[in-house]
């Protein structure tokens, strides 16, 4: 497996890839329907997220990982502030339901101690099944190993908790969709 640190140049394949990826998912397929709001979506955060050197791809585009580091932010604050306004482009009547669906990731969300935040990790549904995610996601973790760091992640996919825990994270939480729906799971990674 080839991984690499992604660039402006990778936009466009990281974004398919996690649009595939998340298209059936319980949490994502819910809030985005439609495959193109949930593209335009992925778009919007992998963008923002290339910023730091912390967007990988496997294999070109296999599979995707998006870390935010220690001290860094998901969005600008100008991106920030144009969330609400892309969500009613994106999804119109829906927005406040997903609005209220991204204040509970920022409630669950732990300050403290600094750590990693896998925001992204998806591989493509052509080529599930190889491990070629949870190699991405174990070459990731042995850099963050290596500064000596711990890392949080959100797994809306209950199916993919016991992948994260046999990489050493531990659930600590979780919240549910704004409809009582798919459950999100908190999970917490420990420094070595």
């Amino acid at each position: 497996m080839k991984v690499r640190i992604a660039t402006e140049d990778d936009l466009d394949g990281i974004t398919e890839t996690l649009a595939a990826a998340f298209a059936s998912d319980p949490l994502w397929g819910w809030a985005f329907p439609e495959r193109d709001a949930l593209e335009a979506w992925w778009r919007f955060f992998v963008s923002s997220a290339l910023r730091y050197p912390w967007v990988s791809t496997a294999d070109d585009y296999a599979a995707a990982s998006v870390w935010i580091p220690p001290g860094g932010s998901e969005l600008t604050d100008g991106e920030e502030a144009a969330l609400a306004p892309l969500l009613s482009e994106l999804i119109g009547e829906r927005a406040p339901a997903v609005l209220e669906l991204l204040e509970r990731f920022d409630s669950s969300h732990p300050g403290d101690p600094p750590h990693y935040y896998l925001s992204l990790l998806g591989t493509h549904p052509d080529l599930r099944g190889r491990g070629i995610g949870m190699s991405l996601l174990a070459e990731n973790l042995s850099r963050i190993d290596a500064e000596g760091a711990p890392s949080f992640l959100e797994s809306s996919n209950s199916t993919n908790d016991h992948r994260y825990e046999a990489l050493g994270f531990v659930r600590v939480g979780e919240f549910k969709r704004p409809d009582d729906g798919a459950t999100v799971s908190t999970m917490w990674r420990d420094a070595p």
